[in-house]
């Protein structure tokens, strides 16, 4: 239940890129007016994300589950409808909303059901957004060419049928939970400076994928191929994140959460410049590890994110996810300012260096023997 609310909420996430060239089109956008509506998706999730982590964390809010995927779908839905620039922004914006309420309690539940393999729990957790986000750009387009922009109504359909499944779960859901008061119950200390080291891994990790979100299908329009083959790109490499996800938990629980970021950080620069300078299948193969690479990899960083801040892990996951999407949207937002000073080409390699930083922060990161409990508060 949760990997599916998961996916649907993501789905809604997923959309708003491949939308981009559409409402590029229909306004007559620039570069950076197109990444503004990135940065108004992910900036609500950054803003009230941690917000939402503190609330689970102190009282339990199980109520944000069905919530959020609602505001998701609605956003997305009116996305396409509305008859101004200034109110797409709007839309996308109450869409944020609703992926931030979603994000902090889902993965609390996910780290309890997750026992104590939790990189790879996380990871099946993760694989449910993964799939969603890379449906986004699979569904929204052939939808878009067939009934125009309108169309983002029907694909918000299936994420309020989710909203409505996941609402009618939610009894069951407090069965399953340990701890009457909805936390599971914290073992260890919480270590701020840590967290802040993994903050700046994520935000350097965050202008690569967000970058390349949001202009790989504009990329490919520039080299002269269609929308839908740009979009087509972009599913790819999500797709393949969601198959990184399956290899990445285990790899991790195996050879260790920080030896697996570093190594799956390491090798995005040669990637993103063979996809930037190599054509055909290489250059798209490189992309597809790309996404396998980072997506693949978010599940280690919520399981460190929640090593780190063992006594607020919805905070923890608030702050991971949160941060992940708000900072990757101002940075979709510079880098479009690059596009628009430069050229697209100087901005995708701005994606391609990034990492390289990120990796100095990864050698400096602490063990996380930080732990959360998952038996009955009882039992403790």
């Amino acid at each position: 239940m949760l990997s599916s609310g998961h996916g649907a909420v993501d789905f809604a996430s997923g959309a708003v890129p491949a939308l981009l060239p559409f409402l590029a089109e229909r306004f007559d956008l620039t570069y950076t007016a197109t990444a503004a509506i990135m940065l108004a998706a992910t900036s609500s999730s950054s803003l009230v994300q941690p917000l939402f982590g503190w609330l689970s964390d102190r009282q339990g809010a199980m109520w944000l589950l069905p919530a959020g995927l609602l505001l998701a779908g609605l956003g997305i839905g009116l996305a396409g409808v509305v008859p101004t620039y200034p109110l797409v922004l709007v839309a996308v914006f109450v869409g944020g909303v609703g992926i931030a309420a979603y994000h902090p309690e889902g993965a609390k539940f996910a780290l309890y059901a997750s026992g104590r393999r939790r990189a790879s729990g996380m990871s099946y957790f993760n694989i449910g957004g993964n799939t969603g986000y890379a449906l986004g750009p699979i569904v929204i387009t052939p939808v878009v060419l067939w009934l125009g922009l309108s169309g983002t109504l029907l694909a918000a359909l299936p994420v309020i049928a989710v909203a409505a499944a996941v609402s009618l779960a939610l009894p069951y859901l407090r069965t399953v939970h340990p701890v009457a008061g909805g936390t599971p119950v914290a073992v260890g200390v919480d270590r701020p400076g840590a967290m802040t080291l993994l903050v700046g891994v994520i935000l350097l990790r965050s202008l690569t994928w967000f970058g390349l979100i949001t202009f790989v299908p504009l990329w490919l329009v520039t080299l002269g191929h269609s929308k839908a083959e740009g979009n087509r790109l972009l599913a790819l490499m999500l797709v393949t994140g969601v198959a990184g996800a399956l290899a990445f938990g285990p790899i991790a629980d195996r050879f260790g959460l920080r030896r697996t970021l570093l190594g799956s950080t390491l090798a995005l620069p040669p990637l993103v410049l063979t996809f930037l300078h190599v054509r055909g299948v290489p250059g798209t193969a490189a992309l597809m590890l790309v996404g396998a690479c980072i997506v693949g990899t978010f599940g280690v960083v919520m399981v460190l994110s929640q090593s780190y801040l063992p006594r607020h892990v919805a905070m923890a996951s608030g702050l991971n996810v949160g941060l992940a999407i708000g900072l990757g949207g101002l940075a979709a937002l510079a880098l479009g300012a690059v596009a628009d000073a430069v050229d697209l080409e100087t901005a995708l390699t701005v994606c391609a260096l990034t990492p390289l930083l990120a990796a100095g922060l990864c050698l400096l990161l602490p063990a996380p023997y930080g732990r959360v409990a998952v038996e009955p508060a009882e039992a403790v």
